[in-house]
């Protein structure tokens, strides 16, 4: 059965590490704040100028001027910090995120990525991801495995205008967790009660598939 937007959060919290620090793109990356052990020290960052963001409020205790880069309102944990967007992305080019989690609207098997731009839609720009992508050493991003139109976005080439280049190591989707390596897609896990053969069929990109695929676990 394909994972909701919440399991692959949960999903990609697995790979958060203790002493990480931690940038959460706009979507399902989010969410991910949500889902992170309780006995691990992580800091979340958000573009717009904080260090140390918790989950999201529960209704009814939300603060209108604590907004992640989404315009959603989160929670600051103790001991966070508030700055302008110059030190943000100071921290960002400086390259002292260790992991930056971001939403793609497709990812091609040399490991580019398409994530802000729709032809003939209106948008404000590129925005931070273009200094995220380009600084940061490890790159997770969170998906769905395929559009609407149920037309695959793990492709061979992007179509859409790239953000980056040559810069994704590892995706999550509702089907499967995949590695990037040798300009090829790599099946690590696949989402429980998903059959391989639905993975293959719903991506457009060069997929390897070695031994005995196991099922995510959360």
């Amino acid at each position: 059965m394909a994972l909701t937007k919440e399991q692959i959060a949960q999903r990609i919290a697995k790979e958060v590490k203790d002493g990480y620090y931690v940038n959460l793109g706009i979507g399902i990356p989010t969410l991910v704040a949500n889902f992170v052990r309780d006995d691990i020290s992580v800091e979340f960052q958000s573009e717009n100028g904080i260090l140390g963001m918790g989950p999201f409020p529960f209704e009814g205790e939300e603060d209108a001027d604590l907004i992640n880069a989404g315009k959603q309102t989160i929670t600051a944990l103790p001991g966070a910090s508030f700055f302008d967007s110059a030190m943000s992305f100071g921290m960002i080019r400086g390259q002292h995120v260790d992991l930056t989690i971001l939403g793609a609207m497709e990812v091609a098997q040399n490991g580019d990525i398409a994530n802000w731009k729709i032809p003939g839609k209106m948008v404000k720009g590129m925005g931070g991801a273009m200094d995220l992508v380009a600084s940061a050493e490890n790159i997770i991003v969170a998906m769905m495995h395929t559009n609407r139109a149920g037309e695959s976005k793990l492709l061979k080439q992007c179509s859409l205008p790239l953000t980056g280049v040559q810069c994704v190591k590892k995706i999550v989707t509702n089907l499967a967790v995949l590695e990037i390596k040798d300009n090829k897609f790599y099946l690590l896990e696949r989402a429980p009660g998903v059959s391989v053969a639905e993975i293959e069929a719903a991506t457009a990109g060069d997929l390897v598939v070695e031994g005995d695929i196991p099922e995510m676990k959360f």
